[in-house]
């Protein structure tokens, strides 16, 4: 028994139908309470690819024979539900993908810096303590935090530890929280609760520290258009390489923010949910293991580059405008992190490029523009 919580969300949704295709004999329960579709309408904003409701996905789910994968409508800030949840069900493995993703959301006024905060971190506290509680403390918890806990340091960042030299040898200690947005400190909190339940209770940890994750498609999501994956272009909730590719086929300049020549991790939605697969395949030994989830540095003027390109084969000409940064970051930053554990125990296979992951976005995005042209004052901060 397979539990998936975020089953709706941009990550969570392809996901779900991958644990599908990968695992036919485990019964798949996927949770969500659909926030994102009402945080992305509250900012004035849709995905650019309709999504359908939950009701006709799971029948194109049917159709597909796919017959093990269901769905439950709940809550996971509310510890009655999760401990009812983990109690009928007892998975064998739960992976948590559902949070407040969005760093600019967080900064909108101090009640979305407290929603987020509270929101995210009693999710994954009622998890922990449902676990520990109900005696599942064999079950190996999935977690997706994210990349931005380490800041922007001028060293290689390694995937979640430290080695120092103490007086006595050696020494492994946690990566300290760098965040720099109230939502990445969310996450900061989550991995200090990871850390403490494992150290309390020995459960089996995977932290996957998820970078920026773009694109439009995976093998599953095009199978049936009732399948097709949300798409978010907007300020908020509209990752810079999805949101660039919405600006170019809104014939709008592509905005950069100040020199936009610092290094993000990113990775193709295609790989974000392939390695979401094979951690579920794991040994599940009672480890706590950190996995940075990236394949690619890129900077900004990268990204519109890598769109232009897609643009002009396609007989399109798109304009790169450097405006004011309205985030606080260091603009030059060439960020240097740790992969290796990552690329060769999750990911395991040539990772998708830049160009053929924005190529792909451009191609299946095109039938959609007049959609992103609409709502394109949405792609702004304002």
């Amino acid at each position: 028994m397979i539990l998936l919580t975020g089953a709706d969300g941009y990550l969570g949704w392809p996901a779900f139908l991958k644990l599908g295709k990968a695992f036919p004999e485990e019964q798949i329960i996927g949770v969500d309470n659909f926030s994102r579709r009402q945080w992305v309408d509250t900012v004035g904003s849709v995905s650019a690819i309709p999504v359908e409701t939950m009701e006709k996905r799971m029948e194109a789910v049917k159709r597909l024979g796919l017959h093990h994968l269901h769905f439950i409508e709940g809550d996971l800030a509310d510890q009655d539900f999760v401990y009812q949840l983990l109690q009928q069900f007892k998975p064998d493995t739960i992976i948590h993908l559902a949070a407040q993703p969005s760093a600019p959301y967080s900064h909108i006024n101090g009640k979305t810096a407290a929603f987020t905060q509270e929101n995210n971190n009693s999710m994954l506290r009622n998890l922990l303590w449902g676990m520990h509680e109900i005696g599942l403390e064999d079950t190996h918890l999935i977690v997706t935090t994210t990349t931005g806990v380490y800041g922007t340091p001028e060293f290689t960042i390694p995937e979640g530890f430290l080695t120092l030299q103490g007086d006595n040898g050696l020494e492994r200690i946690p990566y300290p929280g760098m965040a720099t947005s109230w939502y990445h400190m969310s996450r900061a909190n989550d991995i200090n609760n990871l850390y403490v339940a494992h150290h309390l209770w020995k459960l089996p940890i995977t932290d996957i520290r998820t970078s920026i994750i773009f694109g439009t498609d995976t093998e599953e999501t095009k199978q049936d258009e009732a399948l097709a994956n949300r798409f978010d272009f907007d300020f908020y909730f509209g990752v810079v390489p999805n949101r660039f590719c919405a600006q170019a086929l809104a014939n709008v300049p592509i905005t950069i923010y100040g020199k936009g020549e610092q290094k993000k991790p990113m990775i193709p939605l295609e790989d974000a949910v392939i390695s979401i697969v094979n951690a579920v395949k794991l040994n599940k030994a009672k480890a706590f293991e950190v996995f940075n989830q990236a394949s690619l540095l890129v900077s900004p003027v990268d990204l519109g580059q890598a769109v232009q390109k897609a643009c002009s084969d396609r007989g399109l000409s798109v304009q790169l405008s450097h405006i004011p940064n309205p985030r606080v970051e260091k603009e030059e930053h060439q960020m240097k992190m740790e992969l290796s554990g990552f690329s060769k125990q999750l990911l395991k296979k040539e990772p998708q490029s830049l160009q053929e992951t924005i190529d792909q976005t451009i191609k299946t995005l095109a039938p959609y523009k007049e959609t992103i042209k609409n709502y394109q004052h949405a792609m702004l901060n304002h």
